[in-house]
């Protein structure tokens, strides 16, 4: 099982660069799960004739844009500098491995731990943010709905966990036959090559099988939560209710869903870095060289200076 040295690596020695990028993001999934809130109270002062809650909303929503435009400009900064490093890292192994195909073939993978630093992490940050943000302010609406949420979420857990080791298996697959591409090509059999990327195209097709299987299931689970939580929640069907609470109740209802989409996502990811990181971390330990293999390692991701 891969231990994810290289992507520890990675994030040491990117650590100030990776802290900023996701302290302005985290503070960006903040103001963008409070609008909905501020927006209720906003409906609410309108309807008594007060323009304060449009005030606030206003505000909120300036530093939202702006925190959301830098953070926009850091991260392309931030994510070219790491993929520069560890691409470098691993194409100077030509100079010590004969294996081109699989070189080429692990330079390219190498994108997906770049993609997941700027993709992947922040799309689970900003589940977490939808999830238990949601969560915590439902609370104050409604205990009822909170209830039924965590409810939903344990079939979620269950399968996802069964989802991430299918696609484990299958990304597997896929990366061994991805290994050999080079050698195939070069070999220049036509029948090889044709069987090559009829594997390929097999195993790219498993893969989206599951992943349209998931996203019905999910579907389905929000859709769930949507209508028990609306049906359920006493609250909802109140006289007394005003429409910008209403309306906050039902927003952080669907964040919360989003969320849930998350999940089974994360898993697949997970799954896929995994193996990644496994033909990775395997090829740095079969290099024949005197240097013990955690210097190997650290000095493929110290090649390069970073690019700001």
């Amino acid at each position: 099982m891969a231990n994810f040295k290289i992507l520890r690596n990675l994030i040491m020695k990117h650590r100030y660069q990776l802290i900023l990028t996701y302290s302005l993001f985290s503070l960006e999934m903040l103001g963008s799960l409070l609008r909905f809130y501020f927006f209720g109270e906003a409906i609410n002062e309108l309807i008594k004739g007060s323009y304060r809650g449009l005030i606030i909303l206003t505000l909120v929503h300036l530093a939202y844009l702006i925190i959301g435009t830098v953070r926009h400009m850091f991260d392309t900064r931030t994510y070219s500098a790491i993929y520069t490093s560890m691409v470098t890292g691993i194409v100077s192994r030509k100079y010590r491995t004969p294996d081109v195909s699989k070189l080429t073939a692990h330079s390219t993978l190498a994108r997906e731990f770049v993609d997941f630093l700027e993709h992947d992490l922040v799309y689970v940050i900003e589940a977490a943010y939808n999830i238990f943000g949601s969560l915590i302010i439902l609370f104050f609406y409604d205990k009822l709905i909170v209830s039924i949420c965590l409810i939903m979420m344990v079939p979620v857990v269950l399968i996802s966990r069964v989802y991430g080791k299918k696609m484990m298996r299958l990304n597997k697959s896929k990366n061994d036959e991805l290994e050999r591409q080079v050698d195939i090509i070069s070999a220049g059999n036509p029948v090889h090559i044709h069987r090559h990327y009829t594997n390929l195209r097999k195993w790219q097709i498993g893969i989206s099988d599951k992943e349209a299987w998931n996203f019905g299931f999910m579907e389905l689970m929000v859709l769930l939560v949507i209508t028990v939580s609306l049906i359920a929640s006493k609250s909802l069907h109140s006289a007394t209710i005003m429409a910008g609470s209403l309306f906050a109740v039902y927003s952080y209802i669907l964040k919360f869903a989003s969320g849930l989409d998350t999940i089974p996502y994360t898993m697949e990811r997970l799954s896929s870095l995994s193996d990644i990181t496994r033909r990775l971390e395997s090829e740095s330990v079969n290099v024949p060289v005197e240097k013990d293999i955690d210097v190997e390692i650290a000095a493929i991701f110290l090649a390069e200076e970073d690019v700001m």
